[in-house]
């Protein structure tokens, strides 16, 4: 055998060798893990939380129904209740959070800075936010679009009857250059009323200083609920854009975004499957169905693949209970807003809505 053949055997047989070792390393199941402190990291967030014991969550500084600081100084609302679900399902405990209330301006650059671990805080999913801001959208956990909030007796149909009309926008926002592109399309004439913030916004709106408000229809079901008489104020029928929202994270760690995204699939999960906040031990113990099994925990192994233990979802769902019951208590029937489900009613509702997770197996 000459030495360049010898060379080529030598080195088929180390590339064998290689292969073998790999194929041996891998476990024949995915190991079970019995509680959260044997859970191993699955990313440098997830450590990172686990070693300061506290999930940092950026949040509205004062939103009705999504993120608001109560006469006691407990934070609560929709957005909020999503930040106790993580905190339930990576430490254990749904009170281990540090609410930090962002700007609009300061929210995406102070989660990128690692100021907060989680964005939770009504922010629209637009392309030259995924694609350039540097961050990722776990999922949509409520779809929203933008609309006008009129006083009742201007006797206004429509966007259509907007010419000529003063309306108070938060500048820089979506909402400001979703209205200069449906206005130009429509070569109707406006006078943009621009305030820093959407609280300032809505202050000039009840002064006087424009003739409608416009924002995202959650805003400003928000707003509307805050004024002297509700009443005497309207939604009009027009939605001039699509506003999916959901909690954001930083690109370049993956395994902190499939946790993200699982707890919220998980309490889509919950409504469509009937578990709830109260009953979820009950169904933990009794149901036939594989994937609430897997979901509460009682099949094991599927925690571990999010660095996690299998009563993750679990805990989540008794911190903060299913979907629909975080939006009823938020922003639904049992709130101050009183909003219908609409879009974000589940993809089985009668009528149908938006809302849908994949399946967990």
């Amino acid at each position: 055998m000459n030495r360049l053949a010898l060379v080529l055997l030598l080195a088929l047989s180390a590339a064998a060798c290689e292969r073998e070792a790999a194929v041996s390393t891998v476990p024949d199941k995915v190991p079970v893990v019995d509680g959260p402190d044997a859970a191993t990291p699955a990313s440098k967030t997830l450590a990172a939380v686990r070693a300061r014991g506290v999930l940092r969550c950026g949040v509205n500084p004062g939103l009705s129904g999504f993120a608001f600081a109560d006469s006691a100084g407990r934070w609560r609302g929709f957005d909020v209740d999503f930040c106790r679900a993580v905190a339930a399902a990576v430490l254990g405990d749904p009170d281990k959070v540090a609410f930090i209330p962002l700007t609009n301006d300061r929210r995406l650059t102070a989660l990128k800075a690692g100021t907060v671990d989680l964005l939770s805080r009504n922010t629209s999913w637009t392309f030259s936010r995924d694609a350039g801001e540097g961050v990722d959208f776990a999922g949509v956990s409520y779809y929203d679009g933008q609309g006008f909030l009129a006083a009742r007796d201007l006797d206004l149909q429509g966007a259509a009857d907007l010419s000529g009309a003063k309306i108070c926008v938060q500048t820089g926002s979506t909402s400001e250059l979703n209205l200069r592109d449906w206005f130009k399309a429509r070569s109707i004439n406006w006078t943009p009323v621009l305030a820093p913030t959407l609280e300032r916004a809505r202050q000039d709106y009840e002064r006087g200083v424009c003739d409608v408000l416009s924002a995202d229809i959650s805003a400003l079901a928000s707003a509307r609920a805050t004024l002297p008489d509700q009443n005497a104020h309207v939604l009009l029928s027009d939605v001039i854009s699509k506003e999916p929202m959901g909690p954001v994270v930083r690109q370049g760690d993956p395994g902190w975004t499939d946790i993200v995204r699982w707890t919220l699939n998980a309490l889509i999960l919950a409504e469509e499957f009937g578990v709830t906040k109260d009953n979820a031990e009950a169904m933990r113990k009794e149901s036939a169905s594989a994937e609430v099994r897997r979901l509460l925990g009682t099949e094991a192994g599927y925690g571990r693949m999010l660095g996690l233990d299998d009563d993750w979802a679990y805990r989540a769902i008794r911190a903060v209970g299913a979907y629909d019951e975080v939006f009823a208590r938020n922003l639904g029937r049992d709130s101050a807003l009183k909003l219908e489900r609409g879009d974000n009613a589940l993809w089985t509702a009668r009528p149908r809505g938006l809302l849908y997770a994949p399946p967990l197996r």
